[in-house]
């Protein structure tokens, strides 16, 4: 009585510790959590900062290192496959582009397979709404920039560095949305669309 009384302990305890793991994120394969939503491949959770949001919600964020302010202060989606639905890596380089998005503000943020900045000196880890608007004019109604390792040929091509990445994603935040947007984010956001244009050898 006393041996399964004792298995049963370990097993829960293991069971439980398990769980928390996956839920917060530290183990791969992670369940969404929340009100999921999924727009061509970019992923958001409308549960992020939300102040009903449960533990698991909560740990998956520090986790990730999200800033998980209110929804009606910024919203989160997150890609990292390519338009032809393989994995981002350092090893590609892709075209990403897009145009005018329903909130104040926007950026895109590079961030490598363990949820961090990729440690590089390049200085280059992110596109954001201002520099759309000094490519494309005031309104930014068509942009593109570069992903890759190393910088463009053409230096007026605006660039984001995957150097030291390894696999990646990109995380579209959009700081104060529209409230179709919050109703509706399927009928209202077209995101960005993630191109790739070439492999180094070995990489494909």
């Amino acid at each position: 009585m006393v041996l399964r009384l004792l298995v049963a302990i370990i097993l829960g305890a293991n069971f439980g510790a398990l769980s928390a793991l996956w839920f917060g994120g530290m183990i791969s394969g992670g369940p969404k959590l929340g009100k999921s939503i999924e727009i061509a491949g970019w992923h958001g959770d409308w549960s992020i900062g939300s102040e009903s949001a449960n533990p698991y919600v909560r740990a998956r964020v520090a986790r990730n290192g999200l800033l998980a302010l209110r929804r009606e202060e910024a919203v989160y989606f997150i890609k990292n496959e390519d338009s032809d639905g393989d994995r981002l890596r350092e090893t590609c380089t892709y075209q990403v582009s897009g145009g005018t998005y329903p909130a104040l503000w926007w950026s895109i943020t590079l961030y490598d397979g363990a949820n961090r900045l990729p440690m590089n000196e390049d200085e280059r880890l992110s596109f954001d709404q201002t520099m759309a608007e000094t490519l494309s004019g005031a309104d930014a109604r068509s942009w593109a920039f570069q992903v890759s390792p190393t910088p463009p040929s053409d230096p007026n091509t605006a660039w984001v560095s995957s150097k030291s990445s390894q696999t990646f994603d990109l995380m579209l935040r959009l700081y104060k949305p529209a409230a179709d947007l919050l109703q509706d984010p399927e009928s209202v956001l077209t995101p960005p669309t993630i191109e790739r244009i070439h492999c180094a050898e070995g990489g494909s």
